[in-house]
């Protein structure tokens, strides 16, 4: 981390919390010399839409694989709805559920019956497709074969699939990657209002936008640990980069300017000669803020990507 940057790394609810949602305490997992995650610790509180960010083989799929039941940590401890993930598992994973980056439905199956097959696995009733199929608005293609679907809906049917327990927290790992922006604005959607009736959600993605968007908070991991943890806006805060605005000039050009530098003139003449059509801020995004604190960009290679591939 450069020397200019300090951003610190914030929790709540504090770690041990009872009512926390999830909570993790130096959590690790280890593939031989490979340290995939070395000891993060987080919470995240009932309702709070919690963002895991950083770039391929950060670690943020292997903590999620861990907090699943998927995957045993190598040291350090997570629960899950108060269940520990490992000597709690089955309880923990009755209180979750996940939606992965793969879309691993039945082709040949009618979205329907994809639905209606872990409806039945968990003991819900026929009613629990049809409400299902209605929340994601894929009711109308419920009869025709997933083959047939395009990604925004099978992305839509295995959320609903992923509601079918009602889970009290639930796990997206790279939600909209793919997606058209209306497909990507329908789910959005439903994770606010999910996080409005109080589902806690974990999010895995490389889209700092939605990111911004969606969480309270934030946690970007490099190489396996949490770098810098808190609310979007304070992270940007913190980076510290001079106050600039972006100004689009009636001849639609547009152009970056200092707020604060006594010698950066432009915007005063612009305005009094009338050549200014729109004035935004441009303060840094969590994109910036990410480079400023791990010193590379979120999509630079990393010789332990692969290895978080295969966990």
């Amino acid at each position: 981390m450069p020397d200019d940057v300090r951003v610190a790394v914030q929790d709540r609810p504090s770690p041990d919390d009872p009512g926390a949602a999830v909570d993790v305490v130096d959590l690790a997992k280890h593939y031989g010399d490979v340290r995939a995650v070395d000891g993060i610790t987080f919470s995240a509180a009932p309702g709070e839409v919690f963002g895991l960010l950083g770039h391929n083989g950060a670690g943020k799929t292997t903590t999620i694989r861990m907090l699943t039941g998927r995957t045993p940590p190598t040291a350090g401890r997570a629960s899950v709805d108060g269940h520990d993930v490992v000597a709690d598992r089955e309880a923990a994973r009755s209180s979750l559920n996940l939606v992965f980056e793969d879309q691993n439905l039945y082709p040949r199956l009618t979205g329907r019956d994809n639905l209606k097959l872990f409806s039945d696995l968990y003991g819900m009733p026929p009613a629990r497709v049809d409400e299902l199929l209605e929340r994601v608005a894929i009711a109308h293609a419920a009869d025709r074969k997933v083959k047939t679907y395009s990604t925004g809906m099978k992305q839509r049917l295995l959320l609903a699939r992923a509601l079918v327990n009602d889970p009290k927290v639930l796990f997206l790992d790279e939600p909209t990657r793919g997606l058209d922006p209306a497909s990507a604005r329908n789910l959005r959607d439903i994770v606010r209002e999910l996080s409005g009736a109080g589902t806690t959600v974990v999010l895995t993605t490389h889209d700092m936008t939605e990111a911004d968007e969606l969480c309270r908070r934030v946690a970007f991991l490099s190489e396996g640990r949490i770098i810098a943890l808190d609310t979007p806006r304070e992270l940007k805060l913190q980076v510290g980069r001079a106050r600039r605005a972006r100004v689009l000039l009636e001849d639609r050009s547009e152009h970056v300017v200092a707020i604060d530098d006594p010698a950066d003139d432009r915007l005063a003449r612009w305005l009094d000669g009338g050549r200014v059509l729109t004035v935004h801020s441009d303060e840094p995004t969590l994109a910036d803020v990410f480079v400023a604190l791990s010193g590379r960009s979120l999509d630079a290679d990393h010789p332990d990507d692969e290895q978080e591939a295969g966990a």
